[in-house]
């Protein structure tokens, strides 16, 4: 395999079937921290008894003197983090999404964000990523949570190519961020780890002008093979708007698309209620721009239990779903 991963100049990694177990977002954070630990001599990783989950083993082995498991205590965890931060480290905190956005709450919104630190909580296994360990480790609330606290950067990459991406901005980040991943084994939107990547600033994945999809994590790939069969099936030009930040959110991508397209669905493996679809929602509102609007998401109930790729077409943000969606308000609208 390429180690560009690793090598910002290097020619763009790829991927194959073969090789998507070892391109999982967790596995690809892992090696990019590690690879820039050896000039950053500050970034520090923490942990709650989740090395092996987090896949991040490999930094563990190379900075054993820079690694602290804190044991399954999530609390401690934020708050030993945003200590270490005050103290001049860089932390990169690591547990699942769950335990990160709601067991740690108030210490990620006290201690991390009024202090005012620069702790980076890497958050795996979110969203329905790790649908069949049952409603406990279901993840539909952390980017509402997250995004109401003061000073947070809340991004949710959409494959392990534009989580590289997300950690080589991170290391040079002022204030605290959480990254959402997933639990792996997802299909990549990119083809490689080569492309334009700015926090705050979507990506347009496909161009058009007759409708917009602006999606976020796994919904960005269905929306790409939305997209495209809409285009090639139906003669629908559909733009693909990858909101990969979620705060703070790229306004000036979500007017044009009001004002250039006729109509928006977004699409998150999260509860409609308070993520992205809630978020683009608010300045659409704000900016006066009445335009046909669908929010695609887990709907307001506890999401059924089974494997990932289930859910995501029961709950309509697989690409099947978001092509049936989209062809709807299109031909209503016409």
């Amino acid at each position: 395999m390429s180690d560009s991963i690793l090598n910002p100049n290097a020619e763009g990694l790829t991927w194959t079937v073969e090789t998507l177990d070892e391109l999982t977002q967790a596995e690809i954070y892992g090696r990019v921290l590690t690879s820039l630990a050896k000039t950053r001599p500050e970034i520090v990783f923490l942990t709650a008894d989740l090395v092996k989950s987090t896949k991040m083993k490999e930094f563990v082995q190379a900075y054993p003197d820079r690694f602290f498991n804190l044991g399954i205590m999530e609390q401690t965890l934020m708050t030993v983090a945003a200590g270490m931060s005050l103290a001049g480290k860089h932390p990169f905190v690591s547990t699942f999404g769950t335990f990160a956005s709601m067991r740690a709450c108030e210490q990620v919104r006290t201690d991390i964000c009024y202090q005012g630190t620069r702790v980076k909580i890497m958050a795996t296994h979110s969203g329905l990523s790790f649908g069949q360990a049952g409603t406990t480790h279901h993840c539909l609330e952390d980017i509402a949570i997250m995004r109401t606290f003061a000073g947070m950067t809340v991004i949710v990459p959409a494959d392990s190519f534009e989580t590289a991406q997300v950690v080589r901005a991170l290391v040079d980040y002022p204030g605290p961020a959480y990254v959402r991943l997933g639990r792996g084994f997802e299909f990549p939107a990119y083809e490689n780890d080569q492309f334009e990547f700015k926090i705050g600033k979507a990506n347009t994945l496909h161009e058009g002008k007759d409708f917009t999809i602006i999606a976020c994590g796994v919904g960005v790939e269905g929306g790409k093979e939305a997209a495209e069969f809409l285009k090639h099936d139906e003669k629908i030009e559909v733009r693909l708007l990858d909101m990969h930040t979620i705060k703070p959110l790229d306004r000036e991508a979500i007017i044009r698309a009001a004002k250039e397209t006729g109509g928006i669905v977004t699409v998150e493996e999260h509860s409609i209620i308070g993520g992205l679809g809630s978020a683009v929602a608010e300045v659409l509102a704000e900016e006066r721009l009445a335009v046909p609007f669908k929010r695609l998401g887990i709907p307001d109930q506890w999401a059924m239990i089974g494997y990932p790729e289930d859910l995501y077409e029961h709950y309509g943000i697989s690409a099947n779903g978001i092509r049936e969606t989209v062809l709807k308000m299109v031909k209503s609208a016409k």
